[in-house]
């Protein structure tokens, strides 16, 4: 019989981890969900959408990266769409991007190319680039990818432009990394993932917080309105989260998901290089309006004491031979491990990710919090190295 004894420690370690393990089911269900549902609605037609195709003017900064441009820039030049330019800001001194621009200039007419001089102390060149190209721009809409960014579908533009409703301003796009079954790059495949599933659950939940400037739309009147980046024209970074966060409202913003709109990233020769690009977004993060940061951290909270309550309820109750106490710490972790591999899986599957997560779950679910430590460290550690106090 003492194996069907309950003690009051392991009552209360199950307590606590129900108590996670309901917090936990709410974000999957009604957070981590949206984006899968959203996809299935536009499917189905439930989603209003406009068949108007306005002219686009889609900008692209690039810091002397010539082969990423040749490899990543002529899927830009030949979307399906009836009338766009493409303006690229080449903020870097290599001869090699601008003789690649200039000789793609002569076969595409609806290139344009322009550069960046030298800014004034305390500028940030991706911001001064940023505006120097929509100054340039001509058209209305403007959309904003990276050189290192490519559309996975010539009909890139016309996803994006079929949410381009008279009451929407901005439009908020899905990017991540070209498939691969490399261990090191699915872990990154699933944080951008996962990050998708927060930025683009919480717009959908009509509160917007960020946006990434590798899938990104909006009006060039909201850049003139609220008089381009000038209210963190001190930071260094922050031209597409910090914007978004200051320009988006719950009636303004759209999300296209669809397989057509994404933007594959060509993965880094370096997992240095997607380390620091998370750290210069955990660096703005703490310039965001809104509680959406604080619900992401409560979620990742919440997330490691679950995973500590249960597996403390499973030792204690092993070390006390109370299997039937061992036995639902151990079930309350597949209660919640199926509905978050079904959610995760599905969304996955809906965005045109390849291969299924499922025991890489628990592996992320206690890899991504140490990632996120790593990451705010180093923005702090940029932070002292631009003299910036926050």
């Amino acid at each position: 019989m003492q194996a069907f004894t309950i003690c009051d420690t392991e009552l209360i370690l199950l307590a606590t981890a129900g108590f996670f393990f309901l917090v936990q089911i709410g974000y999957y269900l009604g957070l981590y969900s949206r984006i899968n549902r959203h996809v299935v609605a536009c499917k189905q037609g439930k989603i209003p959408h406009t068949q108007d195709l306005p002219p686009i003017s889609v900008i692209i900064c690039a810091h002397n990266e010539p082969e990423n441009l040749r490899l990543n820039l002529e899927p830009v030049l030949r979307q399906d769409y009836p009338d766009y330019e493409v303006i690229v800001i080449n903020d870097g001194n290599d001869d090699e991007s601008d003789d690649l621009l200039t000789r793609l200039q002569q076969q595409y007419p609806h290139l344009y190319h322009s550069y960046v001089p030298h800014s004034p102390h305390g500028t940030g060149h991706r911001k001064l680039a940023v505006t120097l190209g929509i100054k340039a721009s001509k058209h209305e809409w403007l959309v904003f990818t990276r050189p290192d960014s490519a559309p996975q579908s010539n009909q890139w533009l016309r996803m994006l432009a079929r949410n381009f409703t008279p009451g929407t301003q901005v439009v908020l796009g899905y990017s991540n990394y070209t498939p691969s079954r490399a261990k090191g790059r699915r872990m990154a495949t699933l944080c951008e993932l996962f990050s998708a599933m927060r930025y683009l659950g919480f717009a959908l939940g009509r509160h917007p917080y960020m946006g990434i400037g590798r899938n990104l739309a909006y009006r060039k009147e909201l850049f003139y309105k609220n008089k381009g980046f000038s209210a963190y024209l001190n930071l260094p970074l922050g031209e597409d989260d910090l914007f978004v966060n200051q320009i988006a409202t719950p009636t303004n913003t759209r999300v296209e998901a669809a397989t057509e709109s994404i933007v594959r990233i060509m993965p880094a020769e370096q997992d240095k290089n997607w380390m620091d690009e998370k750290a210069e977004y955990a660096f703005t993060a703490r310039y965001y309006h809104g509680v959406q940061r604080y619900l992401n951290g409560l979620e990742t909270t919440t997330r490691l004491l679950f995973h500590a309550a249960w597996m403390a309820t499973c030792a204690v109750g092993v070390a006390h031979h109370h299997w039937l106490a061992a036995g639902l710490g151990l079930l309350l972790f597949l209660m919640r491990l199926v509905p978050q591999a079904l959610v995760v899986n599905r969304t996955a599957r809906n965005l045109g990710e390849q291969g299924r997560y499922g025991l890489m779950l628990p592996a992320f679910d206690l890899a991504q919090p140490l990632l996120s430590l790593r990451w705010k460290w180093r923005a702090r550690k940029f932070c002292k190295q631009t003299h910036i106090v926050k």
